[in-house]
């Protein structure tokens, strides 16, 4: 039995050395060989050929355009909306706007202080602001007792704590030149005065002042009546040989 065995054992190991061997050979057959690549040979270029001159051909001058005409205005074209102006530009209806000033602002009734109409909305107060000469005057503090009621009123109430409109005197002026056409047969007096036109109305008096101007004299022997002089309207007036009566002086 063991020499058996030791057969098998001995058939068995050469099969298996033969099965590798094979199997090395067929893969020494099946692996291909490397081909090993080719240097490419750079082609020479072809030489070219050179491309025969062409005969220079002289250029015609070329024609002078005539001068575009100049364009005559033209007629409003109602259909297209556009309307030519004199100097030939187009004035389109989009482009057209109203002169400045010409529509003035809206005025917003209603509308708070930023409008600028506020309270009354432009039409005014009613009552005493709406009549003529109504309001307040100068001396009006609020209702609280004036300045001129709250002085002290003492005997011999003086005139200047009131207002000069009512108290003072105002004089009807004028001047020397405007008498330099007067006739000396006729006496100056503010009745006449006023009746030559030299005056507008007579107020608390009429006074002679002395105004000149160049090329106008004084006739000589004037007479004047209920009228005040300057001091320099009655120098020169003496000087010219007027008759101003003791009474009437300086005032």
């Amino acid at each position: 039995m063991a020499a058996a065995k030791k057969k098998h054992k001995a058939t068995g190991s050469a099969k298996s050395s033969t099965k590798s061997a094979a199997r090395k050979s067929t893969a020494k057959k099946a692996a291909p060989k490397k081909a090993t690549p080719k240097k490419a040979t750079p082609k020479k270029a072809a030489p070219k050929k050179a491309a025969p001159k062409k005969e220079a051909v002289p250029k015609k001058a070329a024609p002078k355009k005539a001068a575009p005409k100049a364009a005559k205005p033209q007629t409003s074209d109602v259909s297209g909306g556009n309307v030519a102006s004199a100097g030939g530009a187009v004035l389109k209806l989009g482009s057209i706007r109203p002169a400045k000033g010409s529509w003035p602002k809206r005025t917003r009734v209603g509308r708070g202080h930023g409008s600028g109409m506020v309270k009354t909305g432009g039409e005014g107060g009613k009552g005493q602001t709406v009549r003529s000469g109504g309001g307040k005057g100068p001396s009006f503090e609020g209702g609280q007792t004036p300045w001129a009621r709250r002085l002290p009123h003492k005997r011999g109430y003086s005139q200047k704590a009131r207002d000069i409109g009512h108290f003072r005197t105002t004089f009807s002026v004028v001047n020397l030149h405007q008498l330099a056409a007067w006739d000396p047969a006729v006496e100056v007096t503010p009745q006449a005065l006023k009746e030559r036109g030299l005056l507008g109305k007579v107020g608390d008096g009429v006074k002679i002042l002395g105004g000149a101007r160049t090329g106008k004299s004084l006739p000589s022997g004037l007479k004047f009546r209920d009228v005040l002089f300057s001091a320099g309207a009655l120098e020169a007036l003496q000087a010219a040989g007027a008759h101003i009566p003791q009474e009437q002086g300086k005032k």
